[in-house]
């Protein structure tokens, strides 16, 4: 038997522009054509025919900008690889030097810590933040399998009757609290950073409520930390879009930001240029974190000043490297090499040999927005200083260098990817029946669509930026593709991409477009190939997220933008009864979201085909998924009514930092296998 039509198609745009309620005329063929694929599928002798094996992420080129363009700023990409995955795993780029990107990022791309993880409910639009800790009534709470779902239904299946419900946000611990006009200095030597500390105790000093008993415990993050592995197939990066598909240099917002926030050295001088790279959202979002008052910095740091701190230190000192590192095992001893040494090798030099310095300046640090949007830095500190070329684009290496480094975070060799290239035995019946509820009755498909297994994939905006959907109340209405309101909270808690820009621009491209801002939108975006919005009400962006990629999720709990879920069986409960919160969110809430009708059997197969998506090489950290040693803060010494203060900085806690060591993994893998969030089996409800 022969497929003619190719499934990415048909899945990734098709069914979602067709929902499938067979009141539809049009869902009939669609529904059909589902199922010869499941048929396909389920009759055991898999081809590898092009149709099929589209679907296996074997098949899909790696998105980026191309070589003309990169090749502008990168003069060997194996180099800028090396660069790129020393300063993700390096603590030092955290203004504590505790705090690395793959502090959030160590377990299968995500964050699987489970004490003081959970921040209230600050993104609350009405009446403004809540700041109350449901869960444990303060900070530092140890998660455990009984706090979850978040919310709770009477019947697993039916959302009629709520028993329960928290708005807290089981996230991603990050940095003490520091002072929005406090003065930062660095280390020459690669010490932690100087900064201003002030109790977040919320009366006293404006703060979220981080603070026990007078001491500050660390702040938690609004969402929930999704992983970086495959996050290479993302048009936009974050859960509401910020880590824009357009480089600038600097920070997360692209065109957005109008002014240059980069130093090219042209005709013997050094002068600041503009920087627009497409495809590029990698970068976007790696410049945002390192400077975040929540994430990993102190406020008021510029990536000028963190260049001072790191170009002249070997790269990791302090943390161990594997001699069978895929990437630096050739790093591994003692002799190893400076971060500056790495860009001189990884960049052309026409953006870090200039002789002279410049004086960077306050304007100079305004310029680059900070991705905390609540609470922007204010930059009060003088920072007139004469700084050398290097130091200058340091967030132009540091973003690049991880880009390319993500890049190479590509786990495509899962039982489903070996099924689709022609293996037929690589998943059991279980999974197979669990593939034909993902593609037809659970309606996963109809957002999680394509080998990339999601709608917000580089490959599937690319084709149509912005669609018209019809919605579940019976509206018509333009969104962003990709990003979609499934109910998981009242919109009003977290309006995700309907949400800003530091200039007050809307982060949806849908509003952009109305808003006649599509020049700044980038990657070629097109008026007249995407649907016109009438007006605001034309829209539908308030409450929409990211449709993430499903490879791996077996082990990347918990779930959804808020982390309300521990488990798979937990999400598929949520699908089943349509959702938690669909009447509040009826205007905007996306057409699949209703209730699914699955049995018990059929939920628990469905479990079964999400966790064929684990590919081995992350489970036990085989290359390219291999990494340095780290270790990583496991809330405050104390519990929810005591913390202890730290020695060397007594209005801050003192991190358990016991069993909190990772040692390093070289490219052969891990003893040890990563597991699921919390040891819970994927089927737990």
């Amino acid at each position: 038997m022969t497929l003619s039509t190719p499934l990415l198609t048909l899945s990734a745009r098709r069914l979602r522009n067709h929902p499938l309620p067979s009141d539809r005329p049009s869902s009939r063929g669609i529904r059909a054509l589902a199922g010869i694929l499941v048929t396909f599928c389920l009759g055991g002798a898999v081809s590898a025919e092009p149709a099929v094996s589209a679907l296996s992420l074997k098949s899909v080129p790696i998105p980026g900008p191309s070589h003309a363009l990169l090749s502008q700023f990168v003069a060997d990409k194996t180099a800028a690889i090396q660069l790129g995955k020393a300063l993700f795993w390096d603590a030092r780029v955290g203004s504590d030097n505790k705090t690395a990107c793959a502090t959030c990022h160590f377990a299968a791309g995500a964050d699987t810590r489970v004490r003081n993880q959970v921040s209230p409910g600050l993104l609350r639009l009405s009446p403004g933040p809540d700041r109350t800790f449901q869960l444990g009534g303060a900070p530092n709470h140890k998660l455990s399998a009984d706090d979850f779902p978040f919310t709770r239904y009477a019947s697993l299946n039916d959302a009629g009757a709520r028993l329960s419900d928290l708005n807290d946000v089981a996230s991603s611990a990050g940095v003490f609290t520091t002072a929005q006009d406090g003065l930062v200095t660095v280390s020459s030597s690669g010490g932690p950073d100087n900064c201003s500390y002030v109790a977040d105790d919320v009366i006293g000093h404006g703060g979220d409520g981080f603070n026990i008993g007078g001491v500050n415990t660390r702040r938690v993050e609004p969402r929930n930390s999704p992983s970086v592995i495959n996050a290479v197939f993302n048009f936009r990066n974050f859960w509401d879009g910020r880590g824009n598909n357009v480089f600038n240099g600097g920070d997360p917002f692209g065109a957005r930001n109008p002014q240059p926030l980069v130093w090219k050295r042209v005709n013997g001088v050094m002068v600041r240029v503009p920087v627009l790279l497409p495809s590029s959202s990698l970068a976007s979002q790696a410049s945002g974190p390192p400077l975040s008052g929540t994430e990993m910095s102190c406020r008021n740091r510029a990536f000028v000043m963190l260049g001072q701190k790191l170009l002249d230190q070997d790269i990791l000192a302090g943390q161990a490297i594997s001699p069978n590192d895929s990437v630096l095992g050739k790093h591994a001893k003692s002799n190893r090499p400076s971060y500056r040494h790495l860009v001189k090798q990884a960049f052309r030099p026409e953006w870090w040999n200039a002789p002279s310095t410049a004086r960077f300046t306050n304007a100079d640090a305004r310029a680059a927005a900070s991705m905390d949007l609540d609470k922007p830095a204010q930059f009060r500190q003088a920072f007139g200083v004469d700084v050398g070329q290097a130091e200058l684009n340091f967030s132009l290496f540091f973003s690049l260098a991880i880009q390319l480094y993500e890049s190479t975070l590509v786990s495509d060799d899962t039982p489903f990817d070996r099924y689709v290239a022609g293996d037929s035995k690589a998943l059991d019946e279980s999974q197979k029946a669990g593939l034909a509820i993902f593609m037809g009755k659970g309606r996963c498909i109809n957002c999680h669509g394509g080998a990339e297994l999601s709608n917000a994939s580089f490959r599937n905006v690319t084709s149509q930026r912005l669609e018209r959907m019809a919605m579940a109340n019976g509206a018509s209405k333009v969104y962003d593709t990709g990003f979609y309101n499934i109910g998981v909270r009242p919109y009003g808690e977290d309006v995700g991409v309907g949400g800003t820009d530091p200039w007050g621009q809307p982060l949806s491209e849908s509003m952009m477009a109305l808003s006649s801002l599509s020049k700044l939108l980038g990657n070629d975006f097109s008026s007249a190939r995407n649907p016109a919005p009438a007006g605001p009400d034309d829209v539908s962006v308030m409450g929409a997220f990211k449709t993430p990629g499903l490879r791996n999720v077996e082990l990347t709990g918990p779930y959804f933008h808020n982390g309300g879920k521990s488990t798979l069986m937990q999400v598929v409960d949520f699908y089943n009864r349509g959702s938690d919160f669909a009447a509040e969110n009826r205007s905007y809430l996306a057409p699949d979201i209703q209730p699914l009708g699955l049995t018990e059997p059929e939920k628990m197969s469905l479990v079964s085909f999400l966790v064929s998506l684990t590919d081995e090489r992350v489970r036990w950290r085989k290359a390219p998924f291999d990494h340095p040693s780290l270790c990583l803060p496991q809330g405050a010494i104390g519990d929810t009514l005591w913390v202890k203060p730290d020695a060397a900085n007594p209005a801050n806690a003192a991190d358990d930092l016991s069993g909190a060591c990772m040692g390093e993994v070289g490219a052969s893998g891990s003893g040890a296998p990563l597991g699921t969030f919390l040891s819970l089996p994927p089927g737990r409800h």
